[in-house]
């Protein structure tokens, strides 16, 4: 047995750090440390036989780089090592990887339930995409299981919602409503982004897929976008299989290595930046000039007993809202030196972003006012600088703030 034949069979009882750096590893004949990025399009076949065997998947192998690569292939191993899940398809996009897990097992007259507080391209494809082919639509509040269980259709075919949500870090019981989900033969789709793989493992507590925007904490360091739909083998065979090889949402190879050599650092990169949002959640929890905190790690956090449970740390990011509204927030934003404005998250930069103006500006705003989202409110992705350097940087910004 080759060193790589041994890491495949002895990769499920690895640490995570060391799935992540091990994991799918498949060496070519040159022996390279690093995995080797296969930049094709196709594959050359030894015969016209050997073809027509590999097209009717008697024969192993890759056909073309849309259906499957031999560098994408490693990215989707080492994430289902991670993630505890049977197979995966990785994706363009984030959004890719949500609207396909979505997409793929539902028509028209089927019904979705979805958690109100989403990000807002995520409410864009079930607010508006399904229902334009006749697939309905119902939002709740999906800390409240009650709703859950009032919005359930004969129809109702997915549940779907993140877990923390975006931006305001609400929770979602995952245990209860993927029971209340599969008592009514309903599927649970979760996008679990602000929590990441380190911090929550969802098919572990219920859920059936499970959706990365691997452009977040996966990559990390702000180079390019990724996306992946993790579930069991049959789902992925009965459903997104020939969703994925004929709509092509498919991640680049170069990509793919991109994410790999991310996910060998994630471990590290996630817990010292929630170990560190942590600390400036403290921080900012004793400010004047700021109304209310929200980070699942606090003890004033509404939901910090779920958080205990079904989580393994706060998370990466804090919401904040400052007294003084949007005035007071672009103060703030344009006072930090250190932290940078963007609507991105998970660096190893942190970062910072004003949803009412970004990333949830397209909500009417009685939909804000509805999720908590204030014109004073402010979304901070805390990255792996010293958190003494970014505490002193927020401390100065907010003095700007109050002027």
């Amino acid at each position: 047995m080759t060193v790589s034949e041994k890491r495949k069979t002895a990769g499920s009882n690895w640490g995570a750090a060391t799935k992540l750096v091990h994991g799918g590893t498949m060496r070519s004949q040159f022996g390279e440390t690093s995995e080797a990025l296969y930049l094709t399009q196709s594959f050359v076949y030894d015969s016209a036989e050997a073809a027509e065997a590999r097209f009717k998947g008697e024969e192993e192998g890759f056909i073309y780089s849309r259906y499957a690569n031999p560098t994408v292939d490693m990215f989707e191993k080492r994430m289902c090592l991670l993630e505890g899940a049977e197979d995966a398809r990785a994706m363009a996009s984030g959004m890719a990887a949500v609207a396909a897990a979505i997409g793929c097992q539902v028509k028209t007259g089927d019904h979705i339930v979805a958690a109100r507080a989403l990000f807002g391209s995520c409410r864009w494809v079930v607010e508006k995409l399904m229902p334009s082919y006749g697939i309905a639509c119902t939002l709740v509040d999906g800390r409240d299981i009650e709703q859950w269980k009032a919005a359930v259709r004969p129809e109702t075919r997915v549940f779907f919602f993140e877990t923390p949500t975006n931006p305001t870090l609400e929770l979602v019981d995952i245990e209860a409503v993927s029971s209340l989900a599969h008592e009514n033969g309903a599927t649970v789709v979760i996008d679990n982004v602000f929590a990441t793989p380190v911090l929550q493992q969802p098919l572990e507590l219920g859920a059936d897929i499970v959706c990365y925007s691997a452009t977040k904490h996966i990559d990390g360091q702000g180079r390019c976008l990724g996306g992946i739909v993790l579930s069991s083998k049959q789902w992925i065979d009965d459903n997104l299989h020939d969703y994925f090889r004929h709509t092509g949402p498919s991640l680049s190879p170069f990509n793919a290595w991109v994410l790999l050599k991310g996910l060998e650092t994630m471990p590290l990169r996630v817990r010292q930046q929630t170990e560190s949002s942590g600390r400036v959640a403290e921080y900012l929890s004793g400010h004047k000039a700021v109304g209310r905190v929200l980070y699942p790690g606090l003890e004033s956090h509404p939901q910090y007993e779920l958080a205990q449970r079904q989580m393994k740390g706060g998370s990466t990011l804090v919401a904040f809202e400052l007294t003084g509204g949007r005035d007071a927030a672009f103060r703030f934003e344009n006072a930090l030196e250190i932290i940078g404005i963007s609507n991105n998250l998970g660096d190893a930069k942190s970062l910072v972003t004003h949803p009412e103006t970004t990333t949830h500006k397209n909500l009417s705003p009685e939909d804000r006012a509805e999720l908590g989202i204030s014109a004073g409110l402010v979304r901070l992705s805390i990255g792996i600088e010293d958190v003494e350097d970014l505490i002193g940087d927020i401390d100065q910004a907010l003095a700007a703030a109050s002027r």
